[in-house]
C-alpha cells in the first residue's frame, strides 16, 4: 500500500534531487543501489511522463503538474497493488487535472491497481471511480456503483452534492438543492440522524435514532430512515428537468 497526497508542493522534500525521492523507498527497504536504483529511478520517471534526465534536479524546478507525477513515481516504486490517493488533483490547474487523472487510469490498467481516491469535486469522482462511498461528518451515509449513485441517489446529501455539479451547458438550468444551517461539529453531533439539522426530508425518527447502514438495492448501501420512501434526482433526472 502507498499513498499520494494532496499538495505536491509539500509532499516532496526540497532539499533532495527527484533520484534520492523516487528511489527512497528503494534504499530504504534495501532493494536497489548504485546502477540499478538509477535504472529502476529512470524507468519510474519514464513511467509517469517525465524524462530520466530530470533526476539530479530538485523539485523547485518542476511545476505542479510535474511535482505530482514525482509523488505518483514514488508512490510506484514497491509496486503496491493499492493506493491511498489524497485529492491528488485538487491543488492542480483543471488542464493538467485531466493529464494527472488520465495518468492515473493509464497505470491502473497497466499495474492492476485499486485506488481509494478521495475527493470534493463530484465530476473527478464521477470519472474515475467504479464505486463511490458518501461521507457526512465522519459516518458513511451512501455506498454504490457510480452509476447507480449518480443517476439514483437514494441519501439526501448525496442528492445535494450532484445538485452542486457544475454543468457544462449554460443553457441548461438546474435546481440546487441548498442545506440549510451548518456541517455538524464532529465533536458534538446532534442525536439521531447527523444530518436531519439540514435534511429537508427529515421526519421525527430522525433526530431520535441514528439510521445504519443497511442494503436497499443490489451493490447500494445507505445510513436513511427514508430511502424507500424518497424519490431524489440524480443527475440524468437533473439534466432532463
Amino acid at each position: 500500500m502507498q499513498m499520494i497526497f494532496q499538495d505536491p508542493y509539500s509532499s516532496l522534500n526540497p532539499r533532495k534531487t527527484l533520484k534520492q525521492i523516487v528511489g527512497e523507498p528503494l534504499v530504504a527497504h534495501k532493494l536497489a543501489d548504485g546502477s540499478e536504483l538509477e535504472d529502476r529511478v529512470a524507468h519510474l520517471l519514464e513511467i509517469v511522463g517525465l524524462r530520466p534526465e530530470y533526476m539530479s534536479r530538485y523539485p523547485h524546478a518542476f511545476s505542479g503538474g510535474q511535482r505530482q507525477r514525482i509523488g505518483i513515481a514514488r508512490a510506484l516504486a514497491l509496486n503496491p497493488k493499492f493506493i491511498v490517493c489524497d485529492e491528488p488533483v485538487s491543488a492542480l490547474d483543471v488542464s493538467v487535472q485531466a493529464q494527472i487523472l488520465n495518468l492515473l487510469q493509464d497505470l491502473q490498467a497497466q499495474f492492476g491497481l485499486t485506488y481509494l481516491f478521495v475527493a470534493h469535486n463530484l465530476s473527478v469522482i464521477k470519472h474515475i471511480s467504479n464505486r463511490v462511498a458518501v461521507m457526512y461528518v465522519g459516518k458513511l451515509v451512501e455506498l454504490a456503483a457510480t452509476e447507480a449513485l449518480f443517476l439514483r441517489p437514494q441519501h439526501p446529501y448525496t442528492e445535494a452534492l450532484i445538485s452542486a455539479v457544475p454543468k457544462p451547458d449554460p443553457l441548461l438550468r438546474t435546481e440546487r438543492v441548498v442545506l440549510a444551517g451548518e456541517v455538524a461539529n464532529p465533536a458534538a453531533p446532534p442525536a439521531g440522524c447527523y444530518f436531519h439539522p439540514r435534511c429537508q426530508y427529515a421526519q421525527e425518527i430522525c433526530s431520535l435514532q441514528e439510521p445504519v447502514l443497511r442494503k436497499v438495492e443490489d451493490k447500494h448501501w445507505v445510513a436513511c430512515h427514508l430511502a424507500e420512501e424518497l424519490a431524489l434526482a440524480g443527475l440524468k433526472t437533473l439534466e432532463e428537468s
